[in-house]
């Protein structure tokens, strides 16, 4: 169970993850479902108890003030015991840390793809291109961009790490095979060219976000953004009616989270493909990689 009292991205939040287990004879007397009270350690959903761990509850302050932590440290009880503050917690593979930074988690899935690229190494004389590179897809790939919608506000010099580690496989893929007898057709078959990791990752965001902003997809409710007030185009400002509110921010990693960048390219992308709203899931992604494939990488979005 994660709690999540506002939004991560605010200084000076609590997040606890706590795992939970259903009791087996559950009373049938209790709180209006959806509510949820604290007996002493058991906590009551509905008509159904649960029991909490404390002894593995984590809690975690989100701040990068210093003072963010000692305020709170011993004041934080569960059931009765005090719960320690963690500088990083892990909730369903990714590891979020107190400052929202995710360094520790690129560091982890930089050192698992990097393991699985030399293993990858020592099996590539025994694989002609098409096997080395369906093996990169199938076995290093998914490493690199895991949950990236929600670490891709990690900073820029880890990005490039996970740039680098692609860049080292698609060598390995692109070496030439030695089965192959000199100056054979089949040593120089060309390779599809892979899409950059940030190219997949701006198409996965507006993919998502079309789920949110058009289709209306329940669970996706918190990503949606208000619609942008509509004001005539000039020749840097470009107004669809599909465009919507880019959030103010002057910081850097702000501009880089999940809402700060795909506000900005949402805008440029309705602008630039009509019909935004009769698209459906896979039409919209046909036409965010086509639309990415004209931009440059990496993109950088000016503040509109």
């Amino acid at each position: 169970m994660v709690w999540l009292p506002l939004p991560c991205c605010c200084r000076g939040q609590v997040l606890s993850v706590a795992p939970l287990q259903a009791e087996p004879d559950t009373a049938q007397q209790g709180p209006a479902p959806g509510g949820l009270q604290e007996d002493g350690g058991v906590q009551q959903m509905g008509h159904k108890k649960v029991n909490f761990a404390p002894e593995k509850t984590q809690a975690m302050v989100v701040s990068r003030s210093p003072a963010a932590g000692p305020a709170v440290e011993g004041r934080l009880r569960f059931g009765g015991v005090p719960l320690p503050l963690q500088e990083a917690v892990k909730v369903l593979g990714v590891e979020v840390d107190r400052e929202l930074r995710f360094d520790g988690h690129i560091k982890h899935i930089a050192k698992k793809a990097s393991h699985r690229v030399s293993a990858l190494r020592r099996v590539a004389s025994f694989l002609d291109r098409g096997g080395k590179l369906l093996l990169y897809k199938a076995q290093i790939r998914p490493y690199l961009e895991y949950a990236a919608l929600s670490w891709m506000s990690c900073a820029a010099s880890h990005t490039r790490r996970l740039d680098s580690i692609q860049r080292r496989a698609l060598r390995l893929v692109d070496a030439a095979d030695p089965p192959y007898p000199p100056d054979s057709p089949a040593q120089f078959e060309p390779v599809s060219p892979l899409d950059s990791l940030e190219h997949r990752r701006d198409v996965a965001v507006l993919v998502v976000f079309h789920k949110a902003q058009v289709q209306g997809v329940p669970h996706l409710a918190g990503l949606r953004q208000p619609p942008r007030v509509a004001t005539r185009s000039t020749r840097t400002v470009l107004t669809s009616g599909d465009a919507v509110e880019v959030p103010r921010s002057r910081a850097s990693q702000h501009q880089r989270t999940f809402v700060g960048r795909v506000s900005r390219m949402w805008n440029i992308f309705t602008a630039a493909v009509p019909h935004i709203q009769e698209m459906n899931t896979q039409s919209v992604k046909l036409a965010a990689n086509r639309w990415r494939l004209l931009k440059p990488t990496p993109l950088r979005l000016v503040i509109l």
